[in-house]
């Protein structure tokens, strides 16, 4: 895109003034674009606008870098109940409020913020103006041409790839990639388009893998699982009974898939786990690792992200930090930018667990803002080694995050209200000990009765029971 790579120049500056300690006034653009296919979007469907609101936890950095300013992009402006309460959980005296600025764009169609934004040309003009020539940047959910184009629009670069390597993130590309850096896979075929191709990989595969029992098909350009289906083998079906069960996805899978597709090895053990590393690619080509995750997923084959822990299980975390460490030098290699994730299955037999990487995820995901509320509110870092949050306050954090705490009961009750069952049992975020429950995505209240919770304790077991006693404080 003509006159991109000179904006993404001024991007390293940008990016290394939002760091506690530095002292020059800056902006950073907070766009929870969702920038992603027609299947994805239509899963989500009204629950978009609230999922963009995970993304408050932005807010929460203005009390760590007291000379950033925060304009907050989303499809619905978020309550002044909802802002209040997030202030509230900031350290006393701050001028956090003062710094955020929220552009709502009321427009419910099912597009992603960036393309909505780009038919507000006034809106444009605003946020440009609010910016003021301050160095500035972007922080958006993923990228598209469409984010790329608005920062075009508004003169300033995007922490993220050039829209042109976007597909280092499908799954084929990205089992291509891994391969290339050194880390485990497991069994499995890339760059399929059809019934016959898939029937053919799976014949391989069960020659390959003696006792294979399951295996996965993904698109290749997919999230959340959406894309993905599970086959059962375990019967040892004949190939008219295995073709009968893939065409029992429906022609509209089939189409998606003739854009590009895999199939993997289902890996089984006596304990299965869903781990990630978050890895973050700074503009002056350091790879930094973040966190790592245990994610929970849900849906009718468990494939879809519902909540997490971190950090990961000791017994491999050391291990997924040094595989992002090696995935984010490869595609700083090649031109990638900003935040990724890496996508794991663990799986234990007879004492020993063994990991392998299942694909990049090249863009911000559901383990994003949970880290954010961590890394703002309780500062410190990630000791990848040991696979612990150090506070900088002293001791060790860690959290358990849900995105999907629901109850039909809950429909349209008041964010304030959710915010004061809360409050009231004793679980609110306390700034003084780095403790205690931070609720975001309360504007899902009046869609399906579901909100985000991120939990935070000293141990695991003191963020799982607080997390636990979440449910009970609501229905009190």
């Amino acid at each position: 895109m003509q006159g991109f790579d000179q904006l993404q120049a001024s991007l390293n500056r940008a990016v290394a003034l939002n760091r506690p300690g530095q002292t020059w006034p800056h902006v950073v653009v907070v766009l929870p674009s969702l920038s992603l296919g027609e299947a994805v979007l239509a899963h989500y469907g009204p629950r978009l606008p609230a999922l963009e609101h995970r993304y408050l936890a932005a807010f929460f950095l203005l009390h760590r870098i007291p000379n950033a300013e925060v304009i907050y992009v989303s499809t619905l402006p978020p309550s002044e109940e909802v802002m209040d309460y997030c202030a509230s959980l900031l350290p006393p005296g701050g001028d956090a409020r003062t710094r955020f600025h929220c552009v709502a764009l009321r427009d419910m169609s099912m597009r992603g913020v960036a393309e909505k934004l780009l038919d507000r040309p006034d809106l444009i003009a605003g946020i440009r103006e609010r910016i003021g020539g301050r160095p500035a940047f972007l922080e958006p959910w993923n990228v598209t041409e469409a984010e790329a184009r608005l920062a075009l629009e508004l003169g300033v670069p995007v922490n993220g790839s050039d829209p042109a390597l976007w597909p280092l993130g499908f799954k084929s590309a990205g089992r291509r990639l891994l391969r290339g850096a050194g880390v485990p896979l497991p069994a499995g075929r890339e760059d399929l388009t059809e019934v016959e191709e898939v029937l053919d990989a799976i014949a391989a595969l069960r020659a390959e893998v003696p006792g294979l029992r399951r295996v996965i098909v993904k698109h290749d350009d997919s999230a959340a699982g959406d894309g993905n289906r599970v086959v059962d083998l375990s019967d040892a079906p004949d190939e008219a009974a295995l073709r009968a069960r893939l065409e029992g996805f429906g022609p509209e899978y089939w189409e998606v898939l003739a854009r590009g597709g895999v199939v993997e090895e289902m890996i089984e053990g006596e304990r299965f786990a869903s781990p990630s590393v978050q890895v973050d690619i700074r503009p002056d080509g350091n790879v930094e690792v973040l966190a790592t995750h245990e994610q929970v997923l849900g849906g009718d084959d468990g494939q879809v992200y519902v909540g997490c822990r971190f950090p990961a299980e000791p017994a491999y975390a050391p291990e997924l930090a040094a595989h992002g460490q090696q995935v984010g030098e490869a595609l700083a290699k090649a031109g990638a930018l900003g935040r990724f994730a890496l996508d794991f299955a663990a799986v234990e037999n007879e004492g020993a667990w063994r990991a392998v990487a299942l694909e990049i995820n090249l863009r911000k995901g559901g383990t994003t803002h949970p880290y954010a509320v961590l890394r703002n509110l309780v500062p410190g870092r990630y000791d990848a080694e040991a696979g612990l949050w150090r506070a900088e306050a002293g001791g060790t954090r860690a959290y358990v995050a849900d995105d999907n705490v629901v109850d039909p009961a809950w429909v349209s009750l008041p964010p304030a209200e959710a915010i004061r069952r809360v409050r009231e049992a004793g679980l609110q975020f306390d700034s003084a000990t780095g403790v205690g429950v931070v609720l975001l995505m309360l504007s899902g209240l009046a869609i399906d009765g579901r909100f985000a919770t991120v939990a935070i304790g000293r141990d695991g077991a003191e963020a799982q029971r607080l997390m636990d006693r979440v449910g009970a404080a609501m229905r009190a």
